[in-house]
C-alpha cells in the first residue's frame, strides 16, 4: 500500500506543480495561462518503498523544474515516501504541511494531503471489503472504539467495529472493520453478516466483552459458534459491586476460578467463592458471579495451550489503544466514513508491521494426555 501510494502522490504533487507553472488547470481556459502542457515523459525513482515511475509533465514554451525531485536523481533519501505514514503513524495533516515545508523548502497545503490520502483510501476500502474464504478461522475476536464526529453542527459518538481472526494456521489477521451509530443487537448483527457475506467461516468461537446485542447477534448470525466473555471485563464488573477494601481479596478468588485445570473444577471454585462471598455479606458480588461466571468459561472446552489467548480480549485491546492514540490528534471527525477510512488505515498498518510472519498459536496441537499420539495428531487436524 505504501509503495502505491508514494507513486500516487509523487504525481500528484508533479501535477499540482504543473497548474502552477502554467498558471491553469489542464484545458483550461484562461488568459491567465502563461504556458501549456506538451505531454510527458517517465523515469525510474528509487525510494525505501521501491522503485517507482514518474510521470514528469513537459511543457511548450518553457522547462519543467520541481522542487520536490532533483532533475536526473534517481535514488531519492528523502521522506516524499512517508508522507502517508507520518499520517497513518499520527502526525497530524497540518504538521506534515510544516515537515514538508522544511523538507522540499515549499509548503504542501493539508487540502492537497488530504486528497491524497483519498487516494489511499480508496485501496483500504478495496482491503476492507476483501473476501475471506481462502482459510478458516476458528477465533475471532470483537470488539467496538468510540471516536467523535460532527453532526449537523453537534458532537456525538460514533462507534467502529472491529474484528481480528486467527486463521487455521495460527496467524492473527484484521478480519473488518464497519461503522455503527451504537454497539447494540442491530449493529453487531449488520457487522457479522457483512463478515458472513464476505466469506468468514468455520467460527469456533467469538470472544468479546458483553456488550449489548453482541451474544445475541452471533447467535443469529453464526448459530454454531460459541461466545466467550472476556474475563478482564467479568473482574471489572465484578469489582464496581465491591468496596475497595475487598477488591484484591475478591480478585485473588477470581484468578482462581481461571487457573482450575478444568471445566467442571472451575465451576465448583466458583460455586464455593459464590458461598463465601454471601458469608461476607457480599450478595450483590456473588449474584454478579453466579450469573456470569459460566459465560467466562466457554474457552476451557477448547486446548489447553490456547486458554491463555481466548479467555480475554486483550489483543484486540492493545489495537484499540493504538486506534485511540492515532485518533487523539484528530479530535473530532467531520463525518462516520472519515473515521471509519482512518481506522482501517491504521489496522492495516499495524497488522503489517507489528505482526508479520510471528504465528499467534499453534493450531495443530497434539493433547498431552490420552490416546494414541498419531491419533491424536489426525484428530486436532481435521477439527482444526
Amino acid at each position: 500500500m505504501v509503495w502505491e501510494t508514494v507513486e500516487d502522490t509523487l504525481n500528484a504533487l508533479l501535477d499540482q506543480e504543473d497548474d502552477r507553472l502554467c498558471q491553469a488547470a489542464k484545458y483550461e481556459p484562461t488568459e491567465a495561462r502563461k504556458d501549456s502542457r506538451a505531454g510527458k515523459y517517465h523515469r525510474k525513482l528509487e525510494t525505501k518503498a521501491g522503485e517507482i515511475d514518474l510521470a514528469v509533465p513537459k511543457l511548450i514554451y518553457g522547462k519543467f523544474e520541481t522542487a520536490i525531485i532533483e532533475r536526473y536523481k534517481r535514488p531519492e533519501s528523502s521522506v516524499e515516501e512517508s508522507l502517508i505514514e507520518m499520517y497513518l503513524a499520527g502526525v497530524s495533516v497540518r504538521r506534515v504541511e510544516d515537515i514538508t515545508e522544511a523538507l522540499w523548502g515549499s509548503k504542501v497545503s493539508p487540502a492537497t494531503i488530504s486528497n491524497l490520502n483519498q487516494k489511499a483510501y480508496g485501496k483500504i476500502e478495496v482491503w476492507r471489503n476483501r473476501r475471506l474464504d481462502e482459510v478458516e478461522y476458528p477465533y475471532v475476536y470483537a470488539d467496538g472504539v468510540f471516536l467523535k464526529r460532527n453532526f449537523g453542527g453537534e458532537y456525538q459518538n460514533v462507534s467502529v467495529l472491529v474484528a481480528i481472526g486467527v486463521n487455521k494456521l495460527g496467524f492473527r489477521e484484521i478480519l473488518g472493520a464497519c461503522e455503527g451509530a451504537r454497539e447494540d443487537k442491530d449493529n453487531w448483527r449488520n457487522f457479522l453478516v457483512h463478515l458472513k457475506e464476505r466469506g468468514l467461516t468455520g467460527v469456533k468461537l467469538f470472544i468479546t466483552d458483553k456488550c449489548l446485542g453482541a451474544e445475541e447477534a452471533i447467535r443469529d448470525v453464526y448459530p454454531d459458534a460459541k461466545w466467550q466473555r472476556c474475563a478482564v471485563h467479568f473482574y471489572r464488573n465484578m469489582f464496581s459491586a465491591l468496596p475497595y477494601s475487598k477488591t484484591e481479596e475478591v480478585m485473588a478468588m477470581l484468578k482462581a476460578i481461571h487457573a482450575s485445570e478444568d471445566l467442571e473444577s472451575a465451576r465448583q471454585k466458583a460455586k464455593s467463592i459464590v458461598e463465601k462471598l454471601e458469608s461476607m455479606k457480599l450478595r450483590v458480588a456473588a449474584e454478579k458471579l453466579a450469573v456470569g461466571i459460566k459465560e467466562t468459561l466457554t474457552y476451557m472446552n477448547f486446548p489447553r495451550e490456547h486458554w491463555m489467548k481466548i479467555r480475554t480480549t486483550n489483543g484486540l485491546e492493545r489495537i484499540n489503544r493504538e486506534l485511540k492514540r492515532r485518533t487523539r490528534v484528530v479530535g473530532t471527525f467531520p463525518d462516520g466514513q472519515s473515521a471509519l477510512m482512518l481506522v482501517c488505515a491504521r489496522l492495516r498498518y499495524v497488522a503489517a508491521s507489528a505482526w508479520g510472519t510471528k504465528r499467534y498459536l499453534n493450531m495443530n496441537l497434539i493433547q498431552k494426555k490420552g490416546g494414541n499420539r498419531r491419533g491424536r495428531l489426525k484428530k486436532n487436524a481435521k477439527e482444526y
